[in-house]
């Protein structure tokens, strides 16, 4: 990975000025919101196979044999090549630790706030303090991960700052867990009970600074093939249609989770039914309970559940359905030109879905970025938390 390696060369030169005075989280800026635009990092190939192995990863489970061969033959070159015209942007958040601007993965699904396969800190020259006794470590479920050292460094995010928040710098790092890296690490914006320091959890940088924000929340509106933006304290109207709906936040497991009541396909009868989830920012693809996947893709014609892909692919000029799931009382609606997710060979004939089976990666479905990039969601961490839901402008 170069660019982290010139990275950590940049921060040798530049961290000796940062600030080392400890103070109060929120002493030295005035209650205000921000909104955060996320930045282009270069072009990621878009492959079905590697996103589902990296959600199983990431929730700590082991990754099924036929999602590990097709990600193998995706690897080895014995697949066929997506074309680059297909490949997707990749869209970061620029934050500032210790004086030096990095680009982070935001995620909604995790609560740490870590720097990825390489060694961020040096005691000698960095402002920062090593959190002492303290590790973290990311565990996957086929053994591999990664962890390391704690650190106490000033973090800064659109003005507001955090100015003893706790980072977690790899210095061990698996081969699958730096796979599944495009990014200078991860800011997590879960819970901080999900935090995975230890011998005893750290605040997330949203959990420090909140106290700072006119209101505590945030809200995330991903784009469709564009830079999506992060408000922090406030909600902008501009961004949406129609009224938020809201529900209460299930943190139990230090998720930002929620239930579903029904979900529909497309002009098709609505279906009741509890569906427990989670939004998460950190993961790609929406994953839902296997009834629900048979039944949308059973309307698209052509489909089938591809053991080579490792997921259902259909062909790329189907007519593809809305898929409408119930929040609140309320559709939220995905529409079908986004669940076309990406062509599984050169000459664009079949394509992966981006409405995924999630049998076998956690006890709950995982909303991930094809839901969210047709929605202004809020996510408010009050004393009873919640969630808020509404349609994105011009989507």
């Amino acid at each position: 990975m170069p660019a982290l390696t010139t990275f950590v060369a940049t921060l040798a030169l530049l961290s000796v000025t940062a600030n080392s005075t400890p103070v109060d989280h929120t002493a030295a800026v005035q209650k205000r919101g921000f909104s955060l635009t996320q930045v282009e990092r270069g072009y990621f190939v878009k492959s079905g196979p590697a996103q589902i192995a990296k959600t199983f990863r990431k929730f700590g489970k082991a990754v099924p044999a036929r999602v590990l061969a097709a990600l193998e033959a995706v690897e080895n070159g014995t697949a066929p090549a997506v074309p680059a015209d297909e490949n997707d942007a990749f869209y970061l958040a620029p934050v500032t630790m210790g004086g030096t601007e990095v680009q982070l993965n935001v995620d909604t699904g995790s609560a740490d706030l870590q720097l990825a396969g390489h060694e961020y800190y040096k005691a000698t020259v960095s402002a920062s303090k090593q959190l002492a006794d303290s590790t973290f470590r990311i565990n996957y479920g086929d053994g591999s991960g990664a962890g390391g050292k704690v650190y106490v460094d000033k973090v800064v995010m659109g003005g507001v700052t955090a100015t003893s928040q706790a980072i977690g710098a790899a210095t061990s790092v698996s081969t699958a867990f730096q796979r599944d890296q495009q990014t200078d690490g991860m800011l997590g914006l879960a819970f901080s009970e999900l935090n995975k320091i230890s011998p005893e959890p750290q605040k997330t940088w949203f959990d420090n600074v909140k106290a700072a924000l006119p209101a505590p929340l945030f809200a995330v509106a991903l784009k469709y093939h564009a830079p999506g933006t992060y408000d922090f304290g406030f909600i902008d109207k501009a961004k949406y249609t129609g009224d938020i709906t809201y529900v209460d936040a299930d943190s139990r497991r230090g998720y930002w989770g929620f239930n579903a009541s029904s979900y529909k396909v497309g002009t098709g009868a609505d279906k009741p039914g509890t569906i427990k989830a989670i939004g998460d920012t950190g993961s790609t693809l929406l994953y839902l309970p296997a009834v629900i996947v048979q039944d949308f893709y059973s309307q698209i014609e052509g489909s089938t559940d591809s053991a080579t892909e490792g997921g259902y692919i259909f062909p790329c000029d189907a007519m593809v359905p809305d898929l409408s799931i119930t929040v609140g009382g309320i559709p939220q609606i995905v529409p079908g030109e986004h669940i076309i997710w990406a062509p599984v060979d050169e000459a664009k004939t079949m394509c992966f879905g981006g409405v995924q089976d999630g049998t076998g990666i956690a006890s709950f479905s995982i909303f991930g970025d094809i839901f969210l990039k047709s929605k202004y969601v809020v996510h408010e961490l009050s004393e009873t938390p919640r969630l808020g839901f509404a349609q994105q402008a011009g989507v």
